[in-house]
């Protein structure tokens, strides 16, 4: 059967969306808010004019940070797209979401989505840009995107690696299409700052090297810093979209009626950052304001995850989850409700004493596309990191596998596949490359392709880079064993198949997006 959306359930879920208006509070719907979320596309805590990063000006987040709350350890559920916006509409962690759980595959309906429970409560939604992805929904029945309606039919014409959909244009005819007084939840998925970028775009615009602050694991060159400019330029064009949106919602006389949130789904798009489980893979920029239900010029330093935000919003807007009465996989996050709605900065809930993320498969960088698992757990101090299959390459294997001819054949070099994939093509990937040698360089290059051993921990304060591995040093031996102990309750405790010796069942999943494949295995012929 199909629900009233069009999203095809299978008839053992019926029974929760015939009865689910009995899940409501109560609130009428003149009471309920709208949400607004605005995601970008890889984009670390470190880079916006509030976190007072140099070479970027973000005053659409500036004014959702002062007006509203500013988080400063938002930690996402992974460090790639895929799971991390899969996790975040479900309020889930990636390794309870089977297939979403990993990069570019499928989307079980069961585990059902914020936007869904939503509209069920008679809000309308949408998205425009970038929903969840990559991976094929339509696989496990699903109709739409798991973020809601599609609303990307206006363009516009833009710099080269700039996306042309006209993401505030798109908004404003969602806005057009509601009833009067329908509460509403949108998503604002922005494509930048993806890779690819303009080359040298940054300094096209006048902005100068000098302002580039090049992050620890990077060697500080001019082709790198120029790259992390044409990276600001990105992130300044989907902040001003939300600048658009912002305007289109005071227009309409709904911005203190609407909950925005500003995120971004992982980190930077750079060498030992994106699809790596460190702070600038896994660490957000997070801001909300909700007019005066939230009072703002507040920061919080409390740990909170993004898998936080779908309970906010389902208890902001009066809307149980169905697992509260039927056998639906619950929700994992903790609302931030409490947190918004009081006038604490600083530590305001103590109890969150840590967070977690995970990596599975991103790119298919590896022999039969095989995972890089990690999990990693963050605490006010430290970031302790589990790999579980230490002998694979982080980045990809080095060497480049089979030829046009002999595509299995492992022994020769050719052009089938080339190596460090999980990291993104870009101008300082290739420079680290190609400079591997330079004394300058080298030690970025293995820091950020070669091995890693099975455990690493990091004292943040003084190594926000990351770079300094302290599982072996003794003087952290007990802060190692704590973490370690830590961790495996928690994942244990939350059916990690990682830590019960089923994690290859994640190695199992079919994925749905064009990539390199060595060999091709039966799945991916059809």
């Amino acid at each position: 059967m199909y629900n009233k959306v069009g999203v095809a359930i299978e008839m053992k879920h019926a029974a929760i969306w015939t009865l689910f208006a009995a899940l409501l509070h109560g609130v009428g719907a003149a009471d309920r808010p709208n949400i607004l979320l605005a995601i970008s596309d890889d984009q670390s805590y470190f880079h916006t004019s509030k976190a007072g990063y140099p070479a970027i000006e973000t005053p659409a987040f500036d004014r959702i940070a002062n007006e509203g709350v500013y988080f400063t350890h938002a930690i996402t559920a992974s460090p790639g797209c895929s799971p991390s916006r899969a996790a975040l509409l479900t309020g889930r962690y990636c390794w309870q979401l089977e297939h979403a759980g990993t990069h570019a595959s499928a989307f079980s309906q069961k585990y059902v989505t914020y936007p869904d429970l939503l509209e069920h409560a008679g809000y309308v939604v949408g998205y425009t840009g970038k929903g969840w992805g990559p991976g094929d929904y339509t696989k496990s029945g699903r109709t739409r995107n798991p973020a809601g309606p599609e609303w990307n039919d206006r363009r516009m014409k833009t710099e080269p690696g700039i996306h042309d959909k006209d993401y505030a244009g798109n908004f404003a005819d969602f806005l057009a299409t509601r009833e009067a007084g329908q509460p509403f939840a949108f998503w604002y998925g922005g494509h930048e700052p993806h890779r690819v970028f303009k080359d040298g775009i940054g300094l096209e615009q006048g902005k100068q090297l000098a302002d580039a602050t090049v992050p620890p694991f990077l060697p500080d060159t001019p082709e790198i810093r120029s790259d992390l400019l044409d990276y600001c330029v990105e992130i300044e064009w989907f902040d001003a979209q939300l600048t658009k949106m912002i305007a289109l919602l005071e227009e309409a006389g709904e911005l203190d009626n609407t909950i925005i949130v500003v995120t971004s789904d992982n980190g930077m798009a750079f060498p030992r950052a994106k699809a790596n489980m460190y702070e600038h893979g896994i660490r957000m920029p997070l801001a909300i304001r909700w007019g005066d239900k939230v009072p703002g010029g507040r920061t919080v330093d409390d740990l909170v995850s993004l898998i936080d935000l779908a309970p906010t919003f389902l208890e902001a807007t009066g809307v149980r989850h169905p697992s509260e009465r039927y056998a639906a996989p619950p929700m994992t996050g903790q609302s931030l409700l409490g947190m918004l709605t009081g006038d604490q900065s600083g530590v305001v809930e103590p109890e969150r004493t840590a967070v977690y993320s995970a990596r599975e498969r991103h790119s298919s960088s590896r022999y039969k596309t095989l995972a890089y698992p990690q999990r990693g757990l963050r605490t006010r101090d430290y970031l302790y990191v589990r790999n579980f299959r230490p002998e694979r390459w982080p980045a990809g294997a080095p060497q480049k596998y089979g030829t046009d001819k002999e595509p299995n054949d492992f022994t020769q070099l050719g052009p089938m596949h080339g190596g460090y994939h999980d990291i993104d093509a870009c101008p300082t990937h290739t420079y680290m490359v190609e400079h591997r040698e330079d004394a300058s360089v080298a030690p970025f290059f293995h820091a950020a392709v070669d091995h890693r051993p099975a455990e690493e921990l990091f004292r943040i304060a003084d190594d926000p880079g990351c770079m300094k591995n302290l599982a072996d040093d003794p003087a952290f031996a007990d802060v190692k064993a704590e973490l370690a102990a830590q961790m495996t309750a928690f994942l244990k405790d939350t059916g990690d198949p990682r830590i019960q010796g089923k994690g290859d069942i994640f190695e199992t999943y079919p994925r749905y997006s064009k990539h390199r494949y060595f060999p091709k295995p039966d799945w991916a012929r059809k």
